[in-house]
């Protein structure tokens, strides 16, 4: 029996919609169903006309079968270097489209098609995963799969988990042994693709995978995909990428089950990557432009038990970094170390920790970029407490003597409670920070609070970084999270706050279990502390951060079918902010010396 079918017996309550055909789908890029077709690409082929060229002659198999343990039948699209000379297998695992064909594609997810001129890629590459055109000259083949139920895979499309861990050792082991393979198999991949990695290896092993490359992902779909802080997150995303979802089937509708899982349970502990499973070489990939991908992409590398792993923080929208030039070359300095046992000094040369820290438009301070350490976190760094004041909306070094208080709207796309500090002399900033409020809501027994950190200039305006080169000033680039950084922040439906994980938590790092509920009597002042996602900044001499606090996401939408016309949290009346006094609500800030 499929794990799917498991799943769906232990969680009936869970919905499966049904999928659009892929030769219907509106969006979805499909070049039709090909079963077991094989075609020789020559020295100079081009997809189309401005396309990246295919540098050496390459074999592609199309919707090639591949069996799995239940009988289910995938596909797959490999490319590799014609020639007698066995390679390595990179393996690129999502329901995302095999070659170019998903709904998801560079010109639709963010302006400026991601900073990526169109001949960087060929066309053939799956979304958010190595191009095979550049991957087989440099000696690799790249088997993109569509994973169970997506295009003409069969089966029902799932979120990670088990079922999913299966499919891939029984794909990495037929891929291991077909007679062009060397028997190395490697994956890589932003996103599901990176999110795909350590689920499987989480889960179980194959001695075939030599390494992974999960750049950019997420642990927890409860606390990092669906529920963060314990409330609705970004919905309007989930929903169209469920609806980019093409095939024969039915999708778990992991987007929709807060509905009748609004708290964590059985449901999401089946989905919850327990990394610390790991021990396969990883070089892992994190940065501060993402909504899903921030914190989970930090803890792989901090929890991973495997002790040959690296970590680079970049300044970058991930996509732009995949296909940038000199990464690829690292990359496979890593592939080629671990799958084709090249003696290139990787281990003994390369950082083990790469930190960025971020200018942001409109700063004098420039960019830090990859700069090297030992180990992660980072073991000078300080944390700062600040003073909230509510009367003269600043930011102090000592509690207020005296109550005061200010208050926002809870349902409100633009209202808040703003904190600002400014620095005397540069000040750089990076890790885990974390709020303490005290607050009270007349109108309802709960709260979805939201706080944000943005940096400011001398004059007080936030400030945004641009995540890849744009041909036009910040200002002129449309606001989308994909193109532009603004800060981190943290989330927490107030009704929570009695969950917090004491084994789990540090004093900085607060961790809730989300399995109850205590609800708030109206008007009732209680304090709570909310930990924000990673932060990397510099801050010049004047310069500084404010500190928001509102009931609404403040993060730009993810990409233009996310934009939100109205607030998507339950808040309503007025949020009370209450500081000075017996009221210590405050700013833990991380420092580098």
């Amino acid at each position: 029996m499929a794990r799917i079918d498991e799943a769906k017996r232990l969680f009936p309550d869970v919905q499966w919609v049904a999928l659009t055909h892929p030769d219907d789908h509106p969006i979805y890029h499909y070049r039709g169903f090909h079963p077991d077709t094989v075609e020789i690409l020559p020295v100079g082929h081009k997809y189309q006309d401005g396309r990246r060229a295919f540098g050496v002659e390459t074999v592609f198999q199309r919707d090639t079968s591949v069996p799995v343990r239940d009988g289910a039948i995938l596909r797959a699209d490999i490319f590799r270097p014609n020639g007698s000379d066995k390679v390595p297998a990179i393996i690129p695992w999502s329901p995302y489209g095999k070659t170019g064909t998903g709904p998801q594609n560079y010109d639709f997810m963010g302006p400026f098609r991601m900073g990526l001129p169109l001949d960087r890629t060929s066309g053939y590459e799956k979304f958010e995963a190595p191009d095979p055109a550049e991957w087989a000259e440099r000696g690799y083949a790249v088997v993109n799969i569509d994973a169970r139920g997506a295009g003409d895979s069969e089966g029902d499309i799932s979120f990670w988990g088990p079922q999913e861990a299966e499919d891939i050792y029984d794909v990495i082991d037929w891929v291991s042994q077909q007679i062009w393979c060397n028997g190395s198999v490697v994956m890589a991949g932003n996103s599901w693709l990176a999110i795909a990695q350590i689920n499987f290896t989480s889960r179980l092993k194959h001695p075939a995978l030599k390494a992974l490359a999960p750049w950019e992902c997420l642990t927890d779909p409860y606390v990092h995909f669906n529920m963060r802080g314990g409330r609705p997150h970004i919905p309007k995303f989930h929903a169209m990428l469920l609806g980019g979802f093409a095939g024969h089937g039915t999708a778990e509708d992991l987007p929709g089950a807060h509905v009748n899982h609004p708290l964590f349970d059985d449901f999401w502990e089946s989905k919850k990557i327990h990394v610390e499973n790991i021990d396969v070489p990883i070089y892992q990939l994190a940065s501060y432009s993402s909504q899903l991908h921030t914190r989970g992409s930090f803890e792989v590398f901090q929890k991973a038990r495997s002790t040959r792993k690296w970590l680079r923080v970049h300044p970058y929208q991930e996509w732009y970094d995949l296909y940038r030039p000199e990464i690829n070359n690292e990359l496979q300095r890593y592939f080629d170390f671990y799958a084709k046992g090249l003696c290139n000094g990787w281990e003994t040369e390369m950082p083990r920790v790469r930190l960025s820290l971020l200018d942001f438009e409109g700063s004098a301070e420039p960019t830090v970029i990859e700069r090297p350490y030992d180990s992660y976190p980072i073991a000078e760094t300080r944390h700062v407490k600040y003073h909230l004041d509510a009367q003269s909306g600043r930011l102090l070094d000592g509690l207020p003597t005296s109550q005061a208080t200010v208050s926002h709207q809870g349902h409100s796309l633009s209202d808040s409670s703003d904190f600002v500090l400014h620095f005397a002399r540069r000040t750089e900033l990076h890790g885990l920070s974390k709020v303490k409020l005290w607050m009270s809501c007349p109108e309802h027994d709960d709260m979805d609070v939201v706080v944000q950190i943005r940096k400011i200039d001398k004059q007080g305006r936030p400030l945004a970084h641009l995540n890849y080169p744009c041909p036009v000033p910040e200002a002129e680039v449309p606001d989308l999270n994909i193109a532009k950084t603004l800060g981190p922040e943290g989330y927490l439906r107030v009704s929570h706050r009695n969950t917090v994980d004491k084994e789990t938590s540090s004093d900085i790092d607060i961790v809730y279990r989300h399995d109850s509920r205590e609800p708030i009597l109206p008007g009732t002042i209680v304090p709570f502390e909310i930990t924000l996602w990673p932060m990397g900044m510099v801050i010049g001499p004047g310069e500084g951060i404010l500190l928001r606090v509102s009931g609404h996401c403040m993060t730009l939408p993810e990409c233009p079918p996310a934009v939100l016309q109205e607030p998507d949290d339950e808040n309503k009346g007025t949020h009370w902010i209450y500081t000075g006094s017996e009221y210590d609500s405050h700013l833990m800030l991380p420092v580098l010396p």
